[in-house]
C-alpha cells in the first residue's frame, strides 16, 4: 500500500472510532441503552395510588387517568394499577414491582411522602421517571400535579367562619388536620390557619392518624369531653371521610343541632350529608384537570419528551427543586353549589346522589 493510501486509511479509521466513542458518550448521558424515543411496541405505564377508604382514587382518579393515558398514547398502551391501602411499605414493594417489570413511567400518589424517597430514587436509577400525583413525593421526581392545597385550607377556613357568624367570637372550634405522613396535611393546616387564627379559638386541635374516620371519631369524643359540648361552635376537618366519623360522634354526644364541620373530596357521603344538613361543606376539587395533567406529563416522560410545553410553573420538594408542576384550583361546596357540578366528569350523576333517602332534600335544593 503507498504512503497516501495508508494515510487515507488511518484518517477513516480515526474518524469511525471518533465517531463510535461519541455514539457510546451520548447514549451514555442518556442514561444508557434503549432510548424512550427508540423505544417499540406500546408504551406501559404505571399507576399506584394510596388508599381506597376515600371514595375518590377508585371512582374517579383511576379510570380518568387510565382514559387520559389511552387517548394520548394509544388504545394499546399498558396501564399497571396497584392501590397501597394505606400501607406504605406496601408501596414501596409495590414500585419495586413496577420497576421489574420495566414500566416506562410511573404516576405515584405516595402513603408518605418521606419514606417513598428510596423507591424513587430506585426507578430514577433504572431509568423510570416518576410523576408525583395529588401529594409531592419526595426523591428525584420529574413531575407533580395537584390541587392548590394551600388554598383548600383556606377555602374550608373562609366557609367556616362564615357560617359562624357571631358565634366565631362566642365558642370554640375543634380542628381535626390529616396525617403528618401526608405534605398536603401541612398545606391544608396552614391554609386554615391563616384565615382562622385570631377570629375564632381553636379549643383542641389533632392531627389524625392515617386519616382515617375511625381515628377522627375517638379524636371528637375527646375534645367534646374535653371542652364540653355546650362550647363547640364549628369543627374544621380537612376531609370528607373524617368529617363521617366527627359528625356520629357529634351525635352520639346529642347536640341538639349539629355544629358546622368542614371537610373535602366532595365524595358522595358527604354531597348527601351536606344536602342534609349534617355537613356544613366540602371542597370539590376537579379531578379530570388533574388526572389528564398526570397523564400528559407521564406519557410525555416516557417518550422522552421535554415537559416545557406542558407544566408552567415549579415546585420544590424537601429533596429536589425545580419540579415541573401543574396546580388545579379547588372550589368551595356548600349547598347551594351541589347542583351546578352534577352530572360533570368527576362529580357524580342525580341518581347517585338523589336516592329514595335524599329525593326530598334533593328536590328542595333544585337538584335535576
Amino acid at each position: 500500500m503507498n504512503t497516501n493510501l495508508r494515510r487515507a486509511a488511518v484518517a477513516v479509521a480515526a474518524m469511525s472510532m471518533a465517531a463510535g466513542l461519541a455514539a457510546c458518550g451520548s447514549a451514555k448521558e442518556a442514561g444508557g441503552g434503549e432510548t424512550k424515543k427508540d423505544k417499540k411496541g406500546p408504551l406501559t405505564i404505571g399507576l399506584l395510588l394510596p388508599e381506597n377508604q376515600t371514595a375518590r382514587y377508585e371512582r374517579f382518579d383511576k379510570p380518568l387517568i387510565e382514559k387520559k393515558i389511552k387517548e394520548l398514547a394509544g388504545a394499546d398502551t399498558v396501564v399497571l394499577y396497584e392501590n397501597a391501602k394505606q400501607d406504605a411499605s406496601v408501596q414501596q414493594q409495590q414500585v419495586d414491582t413496577m420497576i421489574t417489570k420495566k414500566v416506562d413511567a410511573l404516576i405515584v400518589d405516595s402513603v408518605d411522602a418521606k419514606s417513598i424517597a428510596s423507591s424513587v430514587k430506585k426507578a430514577n436509577d433504572k431509568g423510570i421517571p416518576v410523576v408525583a400525583y395529588d401529594r409531592l413525593a419526595e426523591g428525584p421526581i420529574k413531575a407533580y400535579t395537584s390541587v392548590d392545597n394551600e388554598r383548600v385550607g383556606k377555602i374550608q377556613g373562609e366557609s367556616l367562619l362564615k357560617e359562624l357568624g357571631d358565634k366565631a367570637s362566642e365558642g370554640q372550634i375543634v380542628m381535626m388536620n390529616g396525617s403528618v405522613t401526608d405534605p398536603n396535611a401541612k398545606m391544608y393546616k396552614d391554609g386554615a390557619h391563616s384565615v382562622l387564627d385570631g377570629k375564632v379559638k381553636v379549643g383542641k386541635e389533632y392531627d389524625t392518624k392515617e386519616w382515617k374516620p375511625e381515628n377522627a371519631n375517638e379524636n371528637m369524643k375527646g375534645a367534646i369531653s374535653s371542652l364540653g359540648k355546650e362550647n363547640i361552635v364549628g369543627v374544621y376537618s380537612a376531609n370528607d371521610g373524617m368529617a363521617g366519623g366527627i359528625i356520629t360522634a357529634l351525635k352520639s354526644a346529642g347536640f341538639d343541632k349539629l355544629p358546622p364541620v368542614t371537610g373535602q373530596d366532595a365524595e358522595l357521603s358527604a354531597v348527601q350529608r351536606i344536602l342534609s344538613d349534617e355537613q356544613f361543606m366540602s371542597v370539590y376539587k376537579p379531578y379530570k384537570p388533574e388526572a389528564d395533567a398526570a397523564a400528559e406529563m407521564a406519557v410525555a416522560l416516557a417518550q422522552g419528551k421535554s415537559l416545557d410545553g406542558i407544566a408552567k410553573s415549579t415546585v420544590d420538594s424537601g429533596t429536589q427543586k425545580k419540579i415541573p408542576s401543574i396546580i388545579v384550583t379547588p372550589f368551595a361546596l356548600t349547598k347551594a353549589d351541589i347542583g351546578k357540578y352534577v352530572g360533570q366528569e368527576g362529580f357524580f350523576n342525580r341518581d347517585e346522589i338523589c336516592t329514595e333517602k335524599y329525593k326530598a332534600q334533593c328536590d328542595s335544593a333544585g337538584i335535576k
